[in-house]
Parts: structure tokens; sequence; C-alpha cells
């Protein structure tokens, strides 16, 4: 289910409270890059607010439940609520240095260092929101999804997703991702996790 499309200009800005889903950006040939997963907390739409339209998209994959803001209110807070609007900045930068992060990634790694950053990343956002259950978390995506995001082949995310599980490293199964091996996917992955404690929810 569509929730922001890219070139709009929504007039509301969203806080997801319950569910994931994805933004992603469509190429005039049709295929697809998936920039970020979202989760709980993540808030929507800021591009919309800053530079009048969307320039990428964002759909539900699971039932969700937002916070509804008015756009126009948005630089409201930078003069009334101070902390609020410094949590804003503080997003916003974890957002860029994300971006920064996954081209990194898409740029320089091979597939298995590619899939083992962003499954360990994802795992540990959910291990902050407490949805994770031992080595498991939702994973309430396609391996489609997945190839989008780390920028492969769906075939070729399919074999290193089957490699990735005959050693024993991690596995996704109906709708969830469990970790074996947390030790030697971090040193798979030639890029430190970030460690940037609670963010902060609008």
């Amino acid at each position: 289910m569509p929730l922001l499309a890219e070139g709009t200009r929504s007039p509301q800005l969203f806080t997801a409270l319950e569910g994931m889903g994805v933004r992603y950006k469509l190429l005039e040939n049709g295929n697809r890059q998936v920039l970020n997963f979202v989760l709980p907390g993540d808030f929507l739409g800021l591009q919309a607010g800053v530079m009048k339209q969307m320039t990428h998209s964002v759909k539900a994959t699971t039932a969700m439940k937002l916070c509804v803001f008015d756009r126009d209110e948005l630089w409201l807070l930078f003069k009334d609520s101070p902390e609020q609007a410094y949590d804003l900045t503080w997003i916003a930068a974890v957002e860029e240095h994300f971006m920064g992060e996954a081209l990194a990634s898409v740029g320089q790694m091979s597939a298995v260092e590619r899939i083992s950053w962003g499954l360990l990343r994802f795992f540990h956002r959910c291990e902050r929101l407490h949805l994770t259950e031992g080595n498991r978390c939702p994973f309430p995506f396609r391996q489609q999804d997945l190839a989008d995001a780390v920028g492969l082949s769906l075939v070729h995310t399919n074999k290193t997703l089957m490699k990735m599980r005959d050693n024993q490293l991690l596995s996704l199964s109906d709708g969830s991702l469990a970790i074996h091996d947390f030790e030697r996917l971090e040193q798979i992955s030639p890029l430190e996790l970030p460690r940037n404690g609670v963010r902060p929810l609008i």
C-alpha cells in the first residue's frame, strides 16, 4: 500500500508507530532501488516538507499505524519546540550517514558482504525497538525487496542467501530473519555497524 509517491506534494508527514515498509526510487527503465526499510519510529515525508515534493516513494509491507502531521506546521518546530527540531536534525543526519554507507556497500562490497551488513543492521534496528526474540526478528519483505536494496539480481540474491544458510550464517523464512552467527557476519561485513542509541520519536 503506497503512503507517499515520488513527485507528489503530500500535505501530510508521518511517524510510523507500528508496522514496516520500504522507501524506494523507480528509474525510467522500470528498475527499482530500495533506499531503506521503514520500521517503527521512522519519520516519513521530510523531503516533501523541505523540498516541496517527494523524490522517492514509501509503501507499507504490513499493516501500519501512523501519526499524521500537517506539512505546513513543520517549521514551527524550529520556532516553538527546539528540542524536537534538534531531534529532526539528528534524524536527517543519521539518514545521510546511512545513505553513504549504503552507497559504499553497493559500490564496493561483494554480495555476501552486502547482505551481511544489510541484514545485521536491520536486526540491530529491530533489537533497539524490542522486536527481536532471541536470534530472530520479523522480516516481512520479499527477496526482491532485499535484492533491490543491496543492488543485486534476484537470482544472485537467492543463491547468496542459500549459501549463507548452508554455512549457518543466517536464514530468511516465513517472514522472519534468523542470525545464526553474529561474530562471523560482523567479520564478513567491512563496515562498522552504527551505534546511534535510541532514535528520537517525532
